[in-house]
C-alpha cells in the first residue's frame, strides 16, 4: 500500500495532545483542524495508530475532498475516487455516518444514499457485475460536508477506539477512556510521582494513568474491523502487536490511588483494573474528599468531580468544591488538575488555577483547570506509593 492520507479524530480541545501523540510514533507533516489531525502513513500506520493513540476516537482513511452544491456534483466526485483500490469485491460497504454543516446538502438520508450509489456505479466499473453480496469485511464509509466541501472517509477502527476492552460492566461511566487518557497526558504526573484521583468512581482515570505509566499500548487487547482486510497483511498487524508488547515497561514500579466515597462503584473499578491485569499498579479505597491526605510530596492530583447539571444540585456540588479547596491546599507540594462543567468553579474553589483549557465532556463544555505545584528537586528519590492517613 503506498502513502495514503489517515485521519484520525478526537474530541474537541484534545486535538494538540493527539497530534503529539502521532508525532511521538515518527509521523510527520500533521495538520491539525478542529476534531482531527490528517497526516501521512501507510497499513502500518493503521496498524499502529489503532493500538497507540490514547486520544483519538478512531482512524479513518481519507478517500478524498472536493466541493459539492448538489446531489450530481456529489455523486460525481463520489465516483471519481478510487473505490476498488480499498475495497473487494464482497466487501459489505454501508454509508454508516453522514454530517452537513453550513451546507447546501443538508439532508443526511439523501447524501448517504447518493454516495452508496457513486460506490456501487464504480465497483461495477472495476468488478464487472450488476449485484454485490456485502457478505465479505467491513469497510464503513463516512461521510462530512463543511461549507460545501466533501470529506468522504473509511473507518479502519470499527468500535470506538475508547471502548480499550476493559470496562466491561454495564456501568455509567462520566468520561470516555479516551479523554481521561488526554488529561492524564495534559498534566505533569509522571510514574515516578505519587498519583490520586479523589473522585474516581469506576475507575477510568487511574486505570488510564496507569497504562501510561506502563507504556500499554491502550488497543492491544481488542481487535479493529480493518483487521479482516485483505488490503493489509496479517504480518503487519502482529508485528505491531509484537512492537506494543515489546515496549511496554515490565519493570515499572509505581503505585496509582483511586478513592470515592461510592464504596459500590467501587467494586466495578477494581473489576476494571483486573481487566488489564493493572492490579499491581491501581490501587481502590473508600475515602470521602475531606478525608484525604498524604504524606508524599509532589504528586498530581487528576479528577472529574460532579457538574451539578441536574436540577437541585449546586449546592451539593459547591459544598463538594469547597471541601476539595481546603483539602487540596494541605497538599502543598501537589499539582491539581481539574476538569469540570460547573462554570464558577474557581471562585467556590478558592483559588484561580495557572491555566485552563476548554474540553468537551460528551456534549458538555467543560474547563480543565491546572493548578501547577512545585518541581520535585530530584524524581529519582521520589517514592511513587501514596498513603493516607
Amino acid at each position: 500500500m503506498a502513502k495514503i492520507e489517515l485521519i484520525a479524530t478526537a474530541a474537541f480541545g484534545l486535538e494538540s495532545v493527539l497530534a503529539d501523540e502521532i508525532r511521538g510514533l515518527g509521523y510527520k507533516n500533521i495538520k491539525v483542524e478542529n476534531g482531527k489531525a490528517t497526516f501521512l502513513g501507510d497499513e502500518t500506520a493503521i496498524a499502529r495508530c489503532n493500538l497507540w493513540l490514547r486520544t483519538a476516537d478512531r482512524i479513518l482513511i481519507k478517500m478524498g475532498e472536493f466541493k459539492a452544491e448538489s446531489f450530481e456534483e456529489l455523486f460525481q466526485g463520489t465516483k471519481s475516487l478510487p473505490w476498488p483500490d480499498y475495497i473487494p469485491k464482497n466487501a459489505e460497504f454501508p454509508v454508516s455516518k453522514a454530517k452537513s454543516v453550513k451546507s447546501k446538502l443538508f439532508s443526511l438520508s439523501d447524501t448517504q444514499a447518493i454516495v452508496k450509489k457513486a460506490v456501487v456505479e464504480k465497483m461495477k466499473e472495476k468488478y464487472k457485475t450488476d449485484w454485490f453480496e456485502e457478505n465479505g469485511p467491513l469497510y464503513s464509509i463516512r461521510i462530512s460536508i463543511l461549507k460545501d466541501i466533501v470529506t468522504i472517509t473509511i473507518d479502519t477502527s470499527g468500535l470506538g477506539l475508547h471502548k480499550r476492552g476493559y470496562r466491561k460492566l454495564n456501568n455509567e461511566a462520566p468520561i470516555k477512556e479516551t479523554l481521561a487518557a488526554g488529561l492524564v497526558l495534559l498534566s505533569d504526573w509522571r510514574n515516578d510521582r505519587p498519583f490520586i484521583d479523589p473522585m474516581c468512581g469506576s475507575g477510568t482515570i487511574p486505570i488510564e494513568a496507569a497504562m501510561i505509566g506502563l507504556n500499554m499500548a491502550p488497543g492491544v487487547r481488542r481487535q479493529f474491523v480493518s483487521e479482516d482486510w485483505p488490503i493489509i497483511d496479517k504480518s503487519v498487524w502482529n508485528k505491531a502487536r509484537e512492537e506494543a508488547m515489546d515496549l511496554f515497561n515490565y519493570d515499572s514500579d509505581f503505585k496509582v490511588l483511586g478513592s470515592d466515597i461510592d464504596g459500590e462503584v467501587l467494586r466495578d473499578a477494581r473489576y476494571n483494573a483486573h481487566q488489564f491485569g493493572l492490579d499491581d499498579y491501581v490501587f481502590f479505597q473508600t475515602l470521602p474528599v475531606s478525608e484525604l491526605r498524604s504524606s508524599k510530596k509532589y504528586g498530581c492530583i487528576i479528577c472529574n468531580p460532579p457538574y451539578g447539571q441536574r436540577l437541585g444540585k449546586e449546592k451539593e456540588v459547591e459544598m463538594l468544591y469547597r471541601e476539595m479547596g481546603s483539602t487540596f491546599k494541605m497538599l502543598d507540594t501537589w499539582s491539581f488538575y481539574i476538569i469540570t462543567g460547573y462554570p464558577f468553579f474557581e471562585n467556590i474553589f478558592g483559588k484561580k488555577a495557572n491555566k485552563n483549557r476548554k474540553l468537551y465532556n460528551g456534549r458538555i463544555q467543560c474547563y480543565y483547570y491546572q493548578y501547577f505545584g512545585p518541581r520535585p528537586p530530584h524524581k529519582k528519590f521520589i517514592d511513587a506509593g501514596v498513603d493516607n492517613e
